[in-house]
């Protein structure tokens, strides 16, 4: 069957018509026969199974009966009037109850006549009755596309309001494999399908919307799940290949003096075996002809930094320079204060780049950039305006790449050196760093065309931190703990929520707290600083730098220190309404402590009355400190969509397939999608021709190949 009529207008379908096919439209998406054709089910009803009236039982499921209407009136009640039909069988008697739609079921009905009637059935005033049953006379019925398991369709109220009922669709589904004779084109290799025992195409969709049996069935929605999945990696994985081929990048190919000095003599600590194999990812990648494009995923605390410092000394041992980018000044200032410290017996130039630098500090920045005498800039968004210009810029760093935009990344890339060999600007080689563990599964769906690095074990001599959950009748104690932690010489994190509808309720659920820890903390015994929105940046910073100095013991905040703070020697985060904090945001909050050598703790702090939702987050921390443990639970709980934020959730919008319950189909659609790259990489083989046509033809009429940034 040609892709061609797939392309037709659904308003061409009989049983449609001009005004259903504008609801489809509007409703469900659905354009084409191809669209129609990919709604597919969320369940089945085994419709296998034909019930007498005396074997009916009071648990509300859906069954099937058959008889016949013997009488039909209009009763009335407090609001209108509902029409009642006797329904009876060789064993006894039922209702049918229409609240709506009277007058139309009225002309429709024929008295006396065989009916099979299905619908959910209540026990009622002593009697069994179906509201709105679907109803079918038995002469159709035994002439019907059947099958053993009947699909139930996506739907809205509007489609069910003008009439286009789940039997609707079925019937215009029917009508549309009565046009196609059933016949798709293959959109799979031989070899796959034999190696993986698939059903063909065309038995795949029949079996999807008339599975013969659960078994069938099973193996349809198998199929098409493995192809939806095969089709996006391969997307994905052509990507880097082309990015591979044709960015060219510049070959840093030697290792020299600076890294080499630093990894002998100046390593604050021995690297984790993770830390190696990450740099030695990168030093392929880096030696190699092509632009590096590598996200380098690691939980708060791994040592990522250490692992961008060394990646910054190949640049400049192989005469380039490098940057990194961090989305907020207090970040960017940390970043800077650390790399200036491992580096100072290390003949480098690092300079430090914001907002708030100042006018002639920033001349001298940009001289220098131009000059080459400057190695490394560490800063904000302020290193993307055009007066900041590289002599030569041969790697770029982006922390927390999630708060950069597409727009923001593609001017860095601008910023490289001209070559001209290659006639134009060589953009600098990319690491992009994130703390967020993002879960495997969505990593290859969403940043598959990056290569992933990902550092998953803490430097030695790190405590796991201590989680617990309390409850606020617990407060006291909670009190005392902390006291007793002051007394150790140790300092305290205690957050409150932050959510953004509502910000005077926040503003004054933190005003709350600060008043009364104050009266359990007091002056000149206990000093407590306190950061929050409302603040300006200047006097943020000032309470910042007082609790980071030690001069404070106890720092009251909003989430404002979700990102970055380093202060190793507090060692208790207090989170206040735990239960209003998504998974993630949790995990990052407790990463702000267990930055020493001290045991540190994290207590959560709720209500009693606890969703199930946030009963399973908060069991979720106190069992695991591991993120991408964390980051799995997330994605079950949230969805793709919501962890990607709203950016990245085109990516997800899968027909069939899903992300979470999927993974393991995802797995094996990519190995495939990669062999047969491996194998074939412009896909011109006899048998990867259907390959090739399917993949032109995705990208002609789908526009979900241009979602990855």
């Amino acid at each position: 069957m040609n892709g061609n009529i797939l392309q037709t207008p659904i308003d061409y379908l009989k049983g449609v018509g001009p005004n259903r096919a504008d609801l489809l439209r509007k409703e469900l998406g659905i354009h084409t026969y191809q669209d129609l054709i990919n709604l597919f089910p969320n369940r089945y009803i085994d419709r296998t199974q034909y019930y007498k009236i005396n074997q009916l039982q009071q648990n509300a499921s859906e069954v099937q009966v058959v008889g016949k209407i013997t009488n039909l009136k209009e009763v009335a009640q407090k609001r209108g009037k509902r029409l009642v039909a006797t329904f009876q069988d060789d064993t006894g008697t039922m209702e049918f109850v229409w609240f709506r739609g009277h007058k139309w079921i009225r002309d429709s009905i024929k008295l006396n006549t065989p009916y099979v009637a299905f619908g959910k059935v209540n026990w009622f005033n002593g009697r069994f009755s179906i509201p709105h049953p679907e109803l079918e006379l038995v002469a159709e019925h035994e002439k019907n596309l059947r099958s053993a398991m009947q699909a139930v369709y996506p739907s809205t109220e509007k489609l069910s309001n003008k009439g286009i009922t789940n039997r609707v669709i079925i019937k215009i589904i029917q009508q549309l494999f009565l046009e196609t004779k059933g016949k798709f084109t293959e959109t799979l290799s031989k070899d796959l399908i034999e190696e993986q025992k698939l059903l063909s195409k065309s038995e795949a969709l029949f079996n999807v919307h008339f599975p013969k049996s659960q078994s069938l069935l099973a193996h349809a929605q198998f199929r098409l799940k493995f192809e939806e999945l095969f089709y996006i990696q391969l997307q994905l994985i052509l990507k880097n290949l082309i990015h591979k081929s044709k960015i060219k990048g510049f070959p840093f190919k030697k290792v020299g003096n600076h890294f080499n000095t630093f990894f002998k003599d100046h390593l604050p600590f021995e690297l984790t075996n993770a830390q190696k194999r990450v740099i030695k990812e990168i030093r392929h990648d880096l030696g190699s002809n092509a632009q590096m494009n590598r996200l380098l995923q690691g939980d708060v605390g791994s040592g990522k930094t250490i692992v961008a410092l060394m990646s910054m000394l190949i640049a400049i041992d192989n005469g380039f320079q490098a940057c990194l980018m961090a989305p907020t000044e207090i970040l960017s200032v940390q970043h800077y204060n650390n790399l200036k410290e491992q580096c100072k017996k290390l003949n480098i130039s690092i300079k430090l780049l914001t907002g708030s630098t100042k006018t002639l500090e920033r001349r001298k920045i940009h001289e220098s950039l131009e000059n080459g005498k400057l190695n490394i800039l560490i800063g904000t968004h302020a290193l993307l305006e055009d007066k900041v210009k590289f002599k030569n810029l041969g790697l770029a760093i982006i922390d927390e790449q999630h708060r950069f935009g597409v727009a923001q990344r593609s001017k860095l890339w601008k910023k490289g050196p001209t070559s001209r060999e290659v006639g134009g600007a060589v953009p600098p080689h990319i690491l992009v760093m994130t703390a967020t563990p993002i879960p495997r599964t969505l990593a290859m769906s969403v940043y598959g065309d990056l290569d992933i690095s990902i550092i998953d074990e803490l430097p030695p001599g790190r405590k796991e931190i201590k989680t617990v959950h309390r409850f606020d009748k617990n407060r006291l104690q909670v009190f005392r703990f902390i006291r007793d932690e002051i007394k150790k010489g140790r300092q305290v994190y205690i957050v409150y929520p932050l959510i953004q509808e509502s910000s005077a309720m926040d503003y004054k659920d933190l005003m709350d707290g600060y008043e009364s820890i104050s009266r359990d903390f007091p002056m000149p015994e206990y000093q407590i600083s306190i950061v929050h929105g409302k603040m300006k940046a200047a006097d943020k910073d000032y309470e910042m730098q007082r609790f980071a100095k030690g001069e404070t013991q106890i720092m009251v905040a909003t989430t404002v220190i979700e990102v970055g703070v380093n202060v190793p020697n507090a060692s208790v985060m207090i989170i206040e309404s735990a239960e209003r904090f998504g998974l993630s945001q949790l995990h990052q909050l407790r990463g702000r402590v267990g930055r020493g050598a001290e045991q540190s703790y994290c207590i959560l702090m709720t209500g009693h009355k606890l969703s199930n939702d946030s009963r399973t987050r908060l069991e979720t921390m106190v069992s695991t400190n591991d993120g991408f443990e964390i980051a799995e639970v997330d994605l079950k709980l949230r969805g793709p969509g919501d962890i990607m934020g709203t950016q990245q959730s085109g990516v997800l919008n899968l027909k069939i397939a899903d992300i979470v319950k999927d993974k393991d189909i995802l797995q094996q659609a990519r190995f495939y999608a990669k062999r047969v790259l491996s194998q074939d990489p412009t896909l011109s083989s006899t048998d990867n021709k259907v390959i090739l046509n399917t993949y032109k033809q995705l990208s002609k009429y789908k526009n979900i190949w241009n979602y990855i940034s």
